[in-house]
């Protein structure tokens, strides 16, 4: 680091030498880590260069649709585009999902009828899910519940994997299980998210048992961190959010659901209507964003991954538990870690919102926030509201108090951000 960018930083933000110790020790220890997601980012940008050439993409797809938005040529190829990333038989991009769990929850009411069965087996899904599928809060607000349609659930291991032999059970003893879902990323747990290979190996399994199931998979928070996305590995629909990951810092609202044609149709339906689906929907004059956030989403993505590794590796060094290590492999850009202390996870989320472009000013603190059993503090000095690409950090306030960060449209705005968020902590020792 430049000494010129030390004195910045202890002026501006009282950051203690010992911070900037670690901090140049870290640089050193994630080198290697680093090179390795700069080979994935390159066969990335490749296979989106190579989508977007395919389906001869020009200005012209730039449209500016209204009303019914009938023919709108841009969104439509845009759905072909992510057909062709994602190796899927169809897609469904738009700006009309709210977040990711809106585009989940698409994928799930649409494939699902009264007296179906969800088999959760990667545990627990994401807090925002629990009242989509009413195993929590009130379960008569339009949940799949309400709807007739029943949950079961197959934890982890103490491992933090999959339980075969459990999976395999409840498959062969319950015929009326209709779709198997699966969490790629952490969400609010203590374990790593899954590898793609893993998913593919228990989608080989469960196919092997019953192949008439749907296989769905939360892809949020994991795009474009591997070569292989979890439709190259089986998964039968797949479904995440354009302020994560996918739509590259640019793409200012929005998801997507990809995979086989007959689901992601019924998704559609769900969406919109039956007999209309994918058909319909103006776009607001977003599409260029939307284009081209998909276009940097490779670069951005392991941007994120970088600050998520080098916040793993200051955090160690600075004595605090963390998960996945620096040099684990990783399937999302989530980065996990352990306090065992409220007031240190809640001064680091206020570290990383003080470390934020916009913002900066405000003092985040925890809140009765919608669709939570928890209270949670949410740090996102952020662009584009909720966007969890960018630099940002959030937990639930429970033990043992975990925060998760994520984001970073750049690298060097991440290592910034938690500097500023680990100088807060020890400020406080």
């Amino acid at each position: 680091m430049l000494e010129i960018t030390k004195d910045l930083l202890k002026k501006s933000y009282n950051i203690s030498e010992t911070t900037l110790n670690l901090f140049e020790q870290a640089m050193k220890d994630v080198e290697e880590q680093f090179q390795l997601y700069d080979e994935i980012r390159e066969f990335n940008q490749l296979k989106v260069l190579k989508a977007l050439q395919e389906e001869r993409i020009s200005d012209s797809h730039f449209t500016n649709s209204s009303g019914y938005g009938y023919g709108d040529i841009g969104r439509d190829s845009l759905d072909k585009v992510y057909a062709r990333v994602f190796n899927t038989e169809s897609a469904l991009v738009r700006p009309h999902f709210v977040n990711g769990t809106h585009a989940i929850g698409a994928a799930l009411f649409g494939n699902l009828r009264p007296r179906d069965t969800i088999l959760a087996v990667t545990g627990s899904p994401y807090d925002t899910l629990h009242n989509v599928i009413g195993i929590s809060g009130n379960e008569n607000i339009g949940s799949l519940k309400e709807y007739g349609v029943n949950y079961k659930q197959v934890d982890l291991t103490s491992e933090g994997k999959i339980d075969f032999k459990k999976v395999e059970e409840e498959l062969l003893k319950d015929d009326s299980i209709k779709l198997v879902h699966m969490q790629r990323s952490t969400g609010y747990g203590w374990r790593n998210a899954f590898l793609v290979s893993e998913l593919g190996e228990a989608i080989s399994f469960i196919k092997s048992i019953r192949d008439d199931v749907i296989i769905f998979v939360d892809n949020c928070y994991g795009e474009l961190i591997d070569t292989i996305e979890p439709t190259d590995v089986g998964a039968d629909l797949i479904a995440g959010s354009l302020i994560k990951n996918i739509g590259g810092g640019i793409a200012p609202t929005g998801g997507y659901i990809t995979g086989k044609a007959k689901y992601v149709e019924q998704a559609a339906y769900r969406l919109t209507i039956p007999g209309i689906g994918g058909e319909c929907g103006s776009t607001f004059g977003i599409m260029r964003q939307l284009y081209q956030g998909l276009f940097l989403a490779p670069h951005v993505a392991i941007e994120a991954v970088k600050g998520a590794i080098f916040c793993a590796r200051v955090m160690e060094l600075a004595g605090f538990e963390v998960l996945p290590k620096y040099n684990e492999k990783r399937s999302d850009i989530i980065q996990a870690i352990k306090f065992n202390n409220p007031e240190k996870l809640i001064q680091f989320c206020k570290g990383i919102q003080k470390g934020s472009p916009i913002d900066s000013f405000v003092e985040c603190e925890p809140w009765d926030m919608p669709g939570y059993n928890d209270q949670v503090i949410m740090a996102a000095g952020a662009f584009i509201q909720g966007s969890s690409i960018e630099l940002s950090a959030d937990a639930p306030i429970r033990e043992p108090y975990i925060a998760y960060l994520q984001g970073g449209l750049t690298l060097d705005h991440a290592k910034i951000g938690v500097l500023i968020a680990l100088s807060n902590i020890l400020n406080i020792n």
